[in-house]
């Protein structure tokens, strides 16, 4: 993701440039060189069946399919530094990062929130083409919004940074509310649940509340540090790469945790440590 512009370049110092521009593409780097094996071999093991299933993983296959983007994104906007034919795609692609990320996470959180408090509903809309329904309508907005990127990066780095951090707020409300209920409903003991049955019942849990803790932690960490740093862009109307440089870093490095806990949960994480 490139939250850096010509803008905001022109505002530095050149050792500030430099340094700015070295930690881009390390990042990239980082990105490119961990995010694109690691998210293709969840593809893999999505498709393959390992695992839950295709249709139980829908949500995770598609959101790797947009990391693989984001990965590639990195690499263009390296190249858009000495070929300028490459920004426009570099501007286009930003829509993945801003919309498609958190929009699949904004879906799995809601896809978890009624799996646990309402079973019911959730038993209902199980099947495949809920999913597929949901994945497709959630592409649209994000082509829609790579659209939007382009053009306002264009114009101007203020209405962008409006465009992003409402963006970032309104998913992260909502990804926040149903895992706080998720962990909620996690720690209440179910009925009747007695001796060994509620021994198992309780470990199901623990694991399981464990897991939605770690993620509900690195939603926190991926996306507040940007919204604050993307509003405190808007109120002094200054962009400051203290704050900026930071922020990209755990939006980055926090972004392998998804992938990294799919292969702990699969048992694969160690398969790809060692091939």
């Amino acid at each position: 993701m490139n939250f850096t512009t010509p803008e905001a370049s022109t505002n530095s110092t050149t050792q500030s440039t430099a340094s700015l521009e070295s930690l881009d593409i390390f990042l990239y780097s980082i990105g490119f060189l961990f995010g694109l094996p690691i998210h293709s071999y969840v593809i893999w093991l999505t498709i393959t069946g390992t695992g839950s299933g295709v249709a139980s993983e829908f949500f995770n296959l598609n959101l790797s399919v947009c990391e693989i983007g984001n990965s590639l994104t990195g690499l263009i906007s390296v190249l858009s530094v000495n070929f300028s034919s490459f920004l426009t795609l570099s501007y286009f692609l930003q829509g993945l990062a801003i919309t498609g990320r958190p929009l699949f996470q904004c879906l799995m959180c809601v896809e978890r929130y009624l799996a646990v408090v309402h079973p019911v509903t959730f038993l209902k809309y199980k099947p495949l083409r809920y999913r597929v329904i949901c994945s497709s309508a959630a592409w649209i907005i994000t082509l829609g919004s790579c659209l939007g990127c382009m053009i306002i990066l264009m114009l101007s780095i203020m209405i962008y940074a409006w465009f992003f951090s409402l963006q970032f707020l309104l998913f992260l409300s909502i990804q926040l509310f149903c895992l706080v209920t998720v962990l909620r409903a996690l720690k209440q003991s179910g009925p009747g649940e007695r001796g060994r049955a509620r021994k198992e019942a309780n470990h199901v849990k623990r694991r399981a509340f464990y897991f939605i803790l770690i993620t509900t932690v690195n939603m926190v960490i991926i996306y507040v540090p940007l919204i604050l740093a993307g509003f405190f862009d808007i109120l002094m109307k200054h962009n400051m790469l203290l704050l900026w440089d930071p922020a990209v870093v755990c939006y980055v490095l926090a972004g392998f945790v998804p992938p990294v806990l799919f292969l702990h949960r699969t048992g694969k994480l160690f398969c790809l440590c060692f091939s």
